[in-house]
């Protein structure tokens, strides 16, 4: 059975059991990037530029400082989170699984009506309710890396499986290994259990338990 994406979900539970195989190297040899997936550098000005346009955003908000306030690992987490979607990318490619930009509307439309329109959508990203802070513009990267997971669990054969999320977090963990993922130290080490920059005060990912639901911004 095929389940369209009705609001930005991310499957935790996946990451998760990655953990162990995302290990935060040094990324002396890469001058100027943030972190390095596969050899694909994520550049620091990356970081810099999608933390920048969330600021932007924070601060047309009539709560700004205090948006501006509870994000303050907002530059780390972003680093997470671009790693991430690299990794689902790359596990992605390995299963065969193609997003189109249409389907990536369909889940856009869908996103905004249950969040009750597009500036409600919008609203509950910059004010960060699915964990990171978000632009409007930056809401398809999660609503694609959404349907790249979904899309991995058709593959797989485990939509309906108990052991579905831990069977994906397998193939992510691989997906990280094989690729080789380093961190530039100045954003700190992976956490083992939570694919983590250490001393992030609330990771970007946030589950209620191993098994998961799913990470939602419905508004």
């Amino acid at each position: 059975m095929k389940r369209r994406t009705t609001a930005l979900s991310v499957t935790a539970a996946a990451v998760l059991v990655a953990a162990p195989l995302l290990t935060g190297c040094s990324t002396g040899a890469h001058p100027g990037a943030a972190a390095v997936v596969g050899g694909e550098r994520i550049s620091i000005s990356q970081v810099q530029g999608h933390v920048d346009a969330v600021r932007a955003a924070q601060r047309d908000q009539p709560d700004a400082d205090q948006l501006i306030a509870a994000s303050s690992t907002l530059t780390r987490e972003t680093v997470n989170f671009l790693v991430y979607l690299q990794v689902v990318d790359r596990a992605a490619q390995s299963q065969g699984v193609d997003i189109t930009r249409r389907q990536v509307q369909e889940a856009r439309a869908d996103a905004e009506a249950n969040a009750g329109g597009p500036d409600a959508l919008a609203q509950s990203a910059i004010s960060g309710q699915g964990g990171l802070p978000l632009t409007a513009e930056q809401i398809d990267d999660v609503l694609r890396s959404n349907l790249q997971i979904q899309g991995i669990a058709e593959r797989l054969g485990v939509l309906e499986d108990p052991m579905g999320g831990e069977k994906i977090g397998q193939l992510l963990a691989e997906t990280a290994d094989e690729a080789g993922v380093e961190i530039n130290p100045r954003y700190g080490t992976w956490d083992a259990q939570l694919v983590s920059l250490v001393d992030l005060d609330e990771p970007w990912l946030r589950t209620t338990d191993r098994d998961q639901q799913p990470v939602t911004l419905d508004g």
